[in-house]
Order: structure tokens, then C-alpha cells, then sequence
């Protein structure tokens, strides 16, 4: 018999897991009704106090003037308090960061009976087929995946292969089997099925990590031994959840869904499925058009979460690396005082004797690690001379710009005058280089504090290139100042 159906299991569900209190509620049709409409629905991840008690104002309205002003007499704010109490655990309360303003979202538990509740409701079409196509599908990766046999999983691709050969084969002769409407409607409900415990699964995978930082914030607040000891159990637990069977499977979800191409084929897949006509009739939700964002906004939620964990050990490591600076540093300011004590009134006996003036520590983990001596394999390779063929004519055409020579010249200049433009500047000392000279002129102007850039003057610098060609630039005026 399952452990988590016998009767003492069932019992504590009963009496402690949100889900099944939520069942049990008098006003179970107002929460789940509610948080179905603002959270489930539009696929959103929290909202806040204000617009949340905004909505719950207006729907308990419509209701007191539907079934009288005696039925949900609190306020919305007292609703909201109840349902994210403890007692209740139907929304999470939280306050984000950067902000003074509560914001709500739901449990994954709330969510859970919220969509159970959903299923009960009655279905004009329940598909079999797919489901039992998705079994054997799976089945059939399980068995391949697993197999190790190189002959045997040779053997599966040359049948499957032989299977897409007549497949092709038969619709060159005109042979194109299509889904039919039944077929394609029991597909595209077990598709709009999935995609929606998919968003469900998100919301207990962020809560999972959420756990971690909670119980991370509550032991780095009571630790009291030592750094190491807290770190290696904090980073082990993380391990513990990347690891896992739920952390691989969400990694690879997730690099899967951040390829561009994958998103751009997933889109075109649902316009093509969403546009067909036997899909159509049934008038499927506008949303599921661009589900796929949806996952993305799900799993970057997730991703902010584990961010947030590690933002709490990096500050937790700054704490405590200041207050060892600061100790030492108390340590230090005490042995000062002390020395200054002794020297005003020296004790009258030897206090300690040392051979030197300075101790010699070496420190264990300053010694070196030993490492043993590469031998060089030298091949016993007769040596030619070669040939060569590259033209080296450009090593010897380098321009190189003296920057300690410009600064000479500006220095120079500067001892007969308190200013000199760069245009000035160039007329006495004309460029060598052309523009590379240039580059180091402006170089040396960004450099110094007392150098200006006047934009609203505009300048022009000519200089001749080597082939006779004149050459000129345009730039804002520059004046060095002594």
C-alpha cells in the first residue's frame, strides 16, 4: 500500500496542505474563482497590493449586488490578510526589492486545487489516442536512450530509416495520409493540457528555490561557528538542487527554450496549428499563441530567485570579511598602545629575548608545492635550410610616433606663452607622421587636466603624405594650457 494514501497521511493533508484547505473553505468559490481570474488565467507571476485589493474590491461589489450586501462582508484587505496568513498559505506576501509596497502571487499548493478544481468540470471531447501515442513515444526514448548495444541501436535507426523511405516513397505516389479533425482536436487538447502543468511546475520549481534562500537566510542569521564550516553546507545544498534529477531537468528545459531558433520554430508551429480550421472551431484561447513566452517569463522568475541566493552569500561574505578587518585592526591598535607603554615605563625584567631584530615565519602554506621537472621530447630532425618567399619589406616600413618628443615640443612652447592652440602648435612643429601623429597630439591633450576642447570653434590641420598628397582634418579647437 502507497505510504502517502493511508489514512494517518491523509489526515495531516487534510488538516495542514493549503490545497486540500482550500477545498474545505466556505468561501472556496471566491478564492479559487478569484485567483484564477488575476493570477491563472493571465498567466501572471505576482501583483501588487494595490491592484490586487483593486480587483478583489470590484469582485466582491458584483457579488454583494448579485446575492446581497450580507454575503463577504470584510474588506478586500482583510481577505487578502487571510488568505496570505500562514494558517491559510493561499498567497505568498513578500516585498520585492527596491520597493515599499507588498506584492502577492500564488502558492504552488493554491494553484494546484485551483486546477484540479478546473478538471472537474465536464468535457464536451476527452481524447485517448494521443495520450497513448505520447506513452509508446516515451517508451520508445527510453528503451533507445538506454540501450548500449551499438548493433542494436544501429538496427532501430536502419528500421526507422527503411520506415521514412516508404513514407516518402508513398506520398511521391500520391499517397498523403492526413490527421482528421478528431484526431487533430485530441492532440491539440493534450498539447493545451501540457502547456498549462508546465506553467504549474514553474511555480513549485521557483518555490523549491525560494525554500533554499529562506532556510540560507535563517542559518547565515543564527550561525556561530565558523565561515568554512556554514559555506561548505550552504554550497553543498545548492549542489544538492543544481544536481538533481529537478535541476538537470530544469537546466536542459531551459537552455532548450533560450535558442532563438527553437522559439522561432515554436512560433511558426502555432500559427500554423492555431490556424487550422478543425482547431479554429473550438475557438482555443487567444494566450496559447504565445505560450512559449510564457515558459520564458515562468523560468526567469525562477532564474531571479537563484540570483537572489547568491547575492545573500556574497553579502553574507562581506559582513563577516569586514568584521575581520575590523578585529584585526583592534588587535593591532592595542599592541601599539601596549608599546607605547612600555617604552614611557619599561618593565624592569626582560620581558622576551630575541637573537634578532626581526622573526623569521614561514608559514606552511607559503612553502611551494613540488613539481616535477618536464623533460622536452627533442626529435632527432635534420635540419634544411629554407626558403623564403613573404616579402619583409613591411617590417622595415613602421611608422612609430615618439610621444616623449611631441611632449618635449608642447613643453617647450608653453615656456614662452600661458596657452597655445593646437593649430599654432603644428606650425612650428609640422607633422612627420600625418594622422598617426595627430592621434598622439590629441592623445596628449586628453591627458592633461589643463588642456581644453572648444567645440564651438571648428580648426582645420593639413600636412602632406608621403606620395604628395595633401592631406586635412577637421576638429574642434585644442588648446594646451601651462
Amino acid at each position: 500500500m502507497n505510504s502517502g494514501m493511508s489514512f494517518d497521511a491523509l489526515d495531516a493533508l487534510r488538516h495542514n496542505h493549503p490545497a486540500w484547505r482550500l477545498l474545505r473553505a466556505d468561501n472556496a468559490a471566491l478564492v479559487a474563482s478569484f485567483l484564477h481570474r488575476v493570477f491563472i488565467a493571465p498567466n501572471l507571476r505576482e501583483l501588487c497590493q494595490s491592484d490586487l485589493t483593486e480587483a478583489l474590491e470590484d469582485e466582491l461589489f458584483a457579488l454583494r449586488a448579485r446575492l446581497g450586501d450580507d454575503r463577504y462582508p470584510r474588506s478586500a484587505q482583510e481577505y487578502l490578510n487571510e488568505w496570505s496568513d500562514n494558517s491559510q498559505a493561499w498567497l505568498r506576501k513578500f516585498y520585492p526589492q527596491n520597493s515599499d509596497e507588498a506584492h502577492y502571487d500564488l502558492t504552488p499548493a493554491t494553484e494546484k486545487g485551483i486546477r484540479w478544481l478546473a478538471s472537474l468540470t465536464a468535457r464536451q471531447f476527452i481524447g485517448t489516442e494521443s495520450r497513448l501515442l505520447t506513452l509508446f513515444d516515451l517508451l520508445h526514448q527510453i528503451v533507445e536512450g538506454s540501450e548500449s548495444d551499438p548493433k542494436l541501436r544501429i538496427a532501430e535507426l536502419k528500421k526507422r530509416r527503411r520506415e521514412i523511405d516508404g513514407e516518402i516513397a508513398r506520398i511521391q505516389h500520391g499517397d498523403i495520409p492526413l490527421l482528421d479533425q478528431t484526431a487533430l482536436k485530441d492532440r491539440f487538447q493534450q498539447f493545451v493540457m501540457m502547456a498549462h502543468e508546465l506553467l504549474s511546475d514553474f511555480r513549485e520549481v521557483e518555490q523549491n528555490f525560494r525554500t533554499l534562500d529562506r532556510r540560507v537566510r535563517e542559518r547565515i542569521a543564527l550561525w556561530e561557528g565558523g565561515k568554512g564550516m556554514l559555506l561548505a553546507d550552504v554550497l553543498g545544498e545548492c549542489d544538492a538542487i543544481t544536481d538533481s534529477d529537478q535541476g538537470r531537468s530544469f537546466r536542459a528545459f531551459w537552455d532548450f527554450l533560450m535558442s532563438s531558433q527553437r522559439q522561432e520554430e515554436l512560433t511558426a508551429l502555432l500559427d500554423k496549428v492555431l490556424a487550422l480550421p478543425a482547431v479554429a472551431d473550438d475557438k482555443p484561447d487567444p494566450r496559447l499563441r504565445r505560450v512559449h513566452y510564457d515558459w520564458l517569463s515562468a523560468g526567469e522568475h525562477t532564474q531571479r530567485t537563484v540570483a537572489q541566493l547568491s547575492r545573500q552569500l556574497r553579502r553574507f561574505l562581506d559582513d563577516q570579511a569586514w568584521l575581520e578587518n575590523r578585529r584585526i585592526m583592534e588587535i593591532l591598535h592595542g599592541i601599539e598602545a601596549n608599546a607605547l607603554a612600555c617604552r614611557e615605563a619599561p618593565p624592569p625584567d626582560a620581558v622576551m629575548a630575541m637573537r634578532e631584530m626581526g622573526v623569521s615565519i614561514q608559514l606552511p602554506m607559503e612553502r611551494p608545492l613540488y613539481r616535477p621537472a618536464q623533460e622536452v621530447a627533442l626529435a632527432a630532425v635534420e635540419l634544411a635550410a629554407g626558403e623564403e618567399r613573404a616579402d619583409a619589406s613591411a617590417l622595415f616600413s613602421q611608422v612609430v610616433v615618439d610621444k616623449s618628443q611631441l611632449r618635449n615640443h608642447l613643453n617647450r612652447a608653453l615656456q614662452h606663452q600661458p596657452q597655445i592652440g593646437l593649430g599654432e602648435l603644428l606650425t612650428q612643429f609640422p607633422l612627420q607622421h600625418g594622422l598617426a601623429e595627430l592621434m598622439v597630439w590629441l592623445q596628449l591633450a586628453s591627458e592633461r587636466k589643463h588642456s581644453l576642447f572648444d567645440d564651438s570653434s571648428v580648426e582645420f590641420i593639413t600636412w602632406e603624405q608621403g606620395d604628395g598628397v595633401t592631406r586635412k582634418a577637421t576638429l574642434p579647437r585644442v588648446i594646451f594650457v601651462r
